[in-house]
């Protein structure tokens, strides 16, 4: 059947554009909506399951910060974080690059999952860390003393033959304000 005022067009046309609009405007709009704290728990749930399990077993994480056009930072780590709460969480230098974007209010992310090397060797960089699993989040600055304790208890499971070294300098960072934890929530 033939749209009499759209040249010729069949109403089937018609209705696969409305749709592909629609779809299209949403997964335009998604990045940049409010994510409501209720609903946290059920985007996390929503992460497919060889990316939770690997949430939940893997020593790091890729982090690298978004910009306001949705591209990547040329800023990217492997950093030790813990699965907590639907969130990735981490500990950082207050005046590290992660830290420094929130204050500029670039609040979202792109995260890799999985243990692929340094990224940042002596010669070149270490791009295998992109083949891993990823998603997107919006990322916040924690100011919770329970939470650090939660994350230093995750740490201690995870790097013991490090942690000794790091726990009192994160907890004595967290407390002078030279050290943050920011939340990673999968959007």
């Amino acid at each position: 059947m033939r749209h009499p005022r759209r040249g010729g067009e069949g109403i089937r046309d018609l209705i696969d554009r409305r749709a592909f609009l629609g779809v299209a405007a949403a997964a335009l709009a998604a990045p940049f909506a409010a994510v409501p704290r209720g609903a946290r728990s059920a985007l996390a749930a929503a992460l497919a399951p060889e990316l939770q399990r690997a949430l939940e077993k893997s020593p790091f994480v890729y982090v690298s910060p978004l910009r306001a056009d949705g591209s990547e930072s040329s800023c990217h780590a492997e950093v030790w974080y813990g699965w907590i709460d639907g969130s990735v969480v981490l500990i950082t230098g207050s005046e590290r690059w992660k830290a420094r974007s929130l204050r500029r209010g670039l609040d979202r992310a792109r995260l890799w999952v999985g243990d692929f090397g340094r990224w940042d060797r002596l010669v070149g960089r270490n791009e295998g860390f992109r083949q891993g699993p990823s998603f997107e989040a919006r990322a916040a600055l924690a100011r919770d003393g329970a939470l650090l304790e939660r994350l230093l208890a995750i740490f201690a499971a995870k790097y013991p033959d490090e942690i000794d070294r790091w726990r009192e300098r994160m907890r004595q960072g967290h407390a002078d304000g030279t050290r943050v934890l920011i939340r990673y929530t999968p959007v």
